[in-house]
């Protein structure tokens, strides 16, 4: 028997998360970029051996997408656009959590919380690296080659920049509103048919 459970966080509560991110990724600062991808991709392998609901799984799935679209080589982000990447995932690189990882069941439900609030803050980001993994696959299969074989093909480069540039407009458009302006909510990048370079397997 299953038991469903909505979690509703009213503004203090998303004002207190959004201080803990904030408090981490100052804490995080003196970490290279290096430091903070090994953090994110530690803590989806402690996940990975845990049993967890659907939600928090479906989170880390999100985590996932955020580490991929830094080191896919294919995507090529613009220094600038994985320093942004990066500052969002600094929060799990600082071991104080909320709740720590190891109480069952609910042990990852900040790191979910936190995710989602990235995703949102971070929506143009996904949306672009979604549409891209899609090119890729498509255009990989109509070529006859592996999508985890390309690089950064020629062939990429155009659809690459347009997505991009993309991107940018709509981010700066956006700029300054905040945790849970952006169209990145229910986004698509878990759909499992798509490469990209995960860390995470359900």
């Amino acid at each position: 028997m299953s038991l469903t459970l909505t979690i509703q966080l009213s503004d203090r509560d998303l004002e207190h998360f959004t201080k803990a991110i904030e408090a981490a990724r100052v804490a995080a600062e003196h970490k290279s970029a290096t430091d903070v991808m090994a953090a994110a991709t530690a803590l989806l392998a402690t996940a990975q051996a845990s049993q967890l609901p659907d939600f928090i799984a479906d989170r880390l799935d999100q985590l996932d997408t955020l580490v991929a679209m830094v080191k896919d080589e294919g995507w090529a982000l613009p220094e600038s656009d994985a320093k942004r990447v990066i500052g969002a995932l600094a929060y799990f690189a600082d071991p104080k959590d909320i709740i720590p990882d190891h109480v069952p069941v609910l042990g990852f439900l900040d790191d979910a919380i936190a995710i989602e609030l990235c995703v949102r803050e971070l929506g143009h980001e996904f949306e672009a690296y979604d549409d891209f993994c899609e090119y890729r696959q498509a255009e990989a299969e109509r070529r006859g080659v592996q999508p985890a074989s390309v690089g950064r093909a020629d062939w990429l480069e155009g659809r690459r920049e347009e997505l991009q540039n993309r991107m940018h407009r709509r981010r700066e458009r956006e700029e300054g509103q905040g945790y849970g302006s952006s169209s990145g909510y229910g986004r698509r990048s878990y759909l499992k048919n798509v490469w990209r370079p995960s860390t995470y397997v359900r």
